[in-house]
């Protein structure tokens, strides 16, 4: 086996050495020039099927303990707060319809939810202030971060499951799937 060029060597120790995934514009300007997406590659074919993988997760780069063998460290983890049932179907809202204002996710929930809702998801870094809409009034948007593509094992946010796949998963609530099915069946008055 031929050890790794310089440039493979360079962009391995940056990635081990970060404390958050890297951009790579943000590799480039540790490494300076040379082919930063060649390494990458490389990197990722040779960590294939190894206790640590390089994954992409949006457009960062970063090394993680391979999915199979996440169980040997979970003891060591701290147990993260639980989210409120309103943080979760927040959560939800912005990731399937970012940019989204407050008064939109309030809209799609059917309620109000409090400023300690986004609060908590911005702590958490998954939800971040996404500039300001062109209407009247210019609310603040929000949209999810590369902290939640991370988390939830993501690449990009269309990697999130669709309608199918949540009713396949169990997870659509009975009464939805109940009024869908009426919708259907109802023959319009029209007719």
């Amino acid at each position: 086996m031929t050890p790794p060029d310089d440039m493979v060597r360079a962009v391995e120790a940056v990635l081990f050495a970060a404390g958050e995934p890297l951009t790579i514009e943000a590799i480039r300007g540790y490494v300076g020039v040379g082919d930063v997406r060649q390494a990458l590659e490389q990197l990722t074919n040779d960590y294939a099927g190894r206790g640590v993988n390089l994954v992409r997760r949006g457009d960062r780069w970063h090394f993680q303990t391979a999915g199979d063998l996440a169980h040997l460290l979970r003891r060591d983890r701290e147990e993260a707060r639980k989210l409120s049932r309103a943080a979760i179907e927040t959560l939800a809202i912005i990731a399937y319809h970012e940019p989204v204002t407050r008064a939109e996710v309030e809209a799609i929930r059917g309620v109000q939810i409090s400023k300690g809702t986004l609060d908590v998801l911005m702590e958490a870094g998954w939800v971040r202030p996404a500039g300001r809409r062109e209407v009247p009034g210019r609310p603040l948007t929000f949209a999810t971060t590369p902290g939640f593509l991370a988390h939830f094992g993501l690449e990009t946010r269309r990697d999130l499951p669709g309608i199918e796949d949540l009713r396949a998963a169990g997870l659509l609530d009975p009464v939805d799937l109940a009024f869908e099915q009426l919708a259907v069946e109802k023959p319009d008055d029209d007719d």
